[in-house]
């Protein structure tokens, strides 16, 4: 049997492929768009992918199962509450898929959303499972969240309650040494609390996860529906697209560099120009208007904060980073990057854009006491709900940085903005986003509410 796992940190997504060596059949669960990789692996195995699984309608990225029916000609299959505008292949429960020698058996698992399964993998009809996908039902350290169903259709209590059931009478109920392969890790913003660990066991999710412990149904549904992440807007569009037809992802694609003349026309006509350079290199010099989404942290879902799903965008990056991010931004449906311009490390802008280019507004921790003393400061908190658990700075606006687009018009603008995270990543996405929107005077602290904290207990 062949069972692979590819893992995205850009989205910590996870997408499986299984076959049968006997027959050279094969499916793939969960797909991203850019399919290549998938078609490479079951070339190489002798495999046929006759199929496509999706364990329920994602929300954080697009799914690449019309690029790979186009591909393979296979099918697409849903859980039976799934509701499309394409053919799909209904998946009950209880209902076994035959890959030959290699047997898939669905359990519908309903809670992140109704018409969520979880795929049990056996190595031969009648034997004991050795794995078990569980798509965005169970995580290793957490459980899916159940309000990102966007199917009008029951309130998240409903689902929560659902996934109670779903845990505790079907996941639960399988042996302790089978294999959890979920579809995200640590960092998704489909749950709370998920690990770094890519897999693990039933056994271990029952001893050391904290949201799968015996507990009432109401405390679950206490537990699973409080702190969790803000969900970006574009959460709400791919969760539609995946349900119906749209433009395929073309696998071949390039995206041609930009003059600086089409930059500069660009930022004058609203296209949004990420900069995917460090915070620091950000800071010491960028182009007027630029957003700074640092390639070395979430990319992918961040940009899909910063600018709508469909909307033009041009990208700064350093040399060899702008094929891969233009890529990352198509997962989650961005296909409109019109182009890019690198800059290396030296942080030199083309002589013809030199007007433009200005360093980022900084503060220290010491710096904001200092304004804050003065009343003189508006502090925006763009953390999570369940990161302010740790604490928070006194008086402080929360706005977390998924939501920051579209209540920046709630934000005063008398007096100067300091903006902080955690530890400094988001904060200069969101202080330069805002600079972009029209904000003047916005900075973001140095190291985050981390460094804060550190200043106040060394006192």
């Amino acid at each position: 049997m062949i069972l692979e796992q590819y893992y995205i940190e850009c989205l910590s997504h996870a997408s499986y492929l299984i076959g049968d060596e006997t027959t050279g059949r094969a499916v793939v669960v969960d797909p991203r768009r850019d399919i290549t990789e998938y078609l490479d692996d079951a070339a190489k195995h002798g495999l046929t992918i006759e199929g496509v699984i999706n364990t329920h309608f994602h929300a954080d990225f697009v799914s690449g199962h019309l690029e790979l029916v186009e591909a393979t000609g296979g099918w697409i299959g849903f859980g039976a509450a799934a509701h499309t505008d394409y053919p799909i292949r209904r998946l009950s429960d209880g209902q076994h898929l035959s890959l030959g020698e290699v047997d898939l058996e669905i359990l519908s698992t309903p809670g992140h959303t109704w018409e969520s399964i979880s795929v049990l993998v056996r190595e031969r009809s009648g034997v004991e499972p050795v794995a078990v996908l569980t798509g965005d039902a169970l995580f290793i350290g957490d459980v899916g969240r159940p309000d990102l169903a966007n199917l009008g259709d029951g309130s998240t209590a409903d689902l929560a309650r659902a996934m109670y059931y779903s845990i505790h009478h079907k996941l639960l109920a399988l042996p302790d040494n089978i294999t959890v392969m979920p579809a995200h890790g640590a960092g998704s913003s489909c749950g709370k609390n998920l690990s770094a660990e890519l897999t693990s066991t039933i056994g271990e999710q029952r001893r050391t996860n904290p949201s799968v412990q015996p507990m009432t149904e109401a405390d679950f549904v206490e537990l699973i529906t409080r702190g969790q992440p803000a969900a970006p807007a574009y959460f709400s569009m791919d969760a539609a697209m995946n349900k119906r037809v749209h433009p395929l992802l073309d696998q071949h694609r390039r995206i041609p560099p930009v003059t600086a003349a089409q930059l500069r026309a660009g930022l004058q006509g609203g296209v949004r120009v990420v900069d995917a350079r460090s915070v620091d290199d950000f800071a010491a010099g960028h182009l007027r208007g630029s957003v700074n989404v640092g390639f070395d942290g979430r990319f992918a879902e961040t940009g899909g904060m910063v600018a709508e799903v469909g909307a033009n965008i041009a990208l700064i990056t350093y040399p060899g980073d702008e094929q891969t991010a233009a890529m990352r931004l198509a997962r989650i449906g961005s296909d409109n990057v019109i182009g890019y311009l690198t800059v290396g490390t030296d942080g030199a802008f083309p002589v013809e854009l030199t007007d433009l280019v200005l360093p980022a507004p900084r503060v220290s921790v010491a710096e904001l006491d200092r304004l804050r003393a003065e009343y003189a400061v508006t502090v925006i908190d763009i953390r999570n709900p369940g990161e302010r658990d740790v604490g928070t700075i006194p008086g402080a606006v929360h706005i977390p940085l998924a939501q920051l687009r579209t209540q920046c018009a709630e934000i005063p603008r008398g007096k100067p903005i300091v903006v902080h995270c955690a530890g400094g990543w988001r904060s200069s996405v969101a202080a330069s986003m805002m600079r972009a929107d029209g904000f003047a005077n916005v900075s973001d602290l140095i190291g985050g509410y981390t460094a804060w904290k550190q200043a106040q207990d060394a006192v």
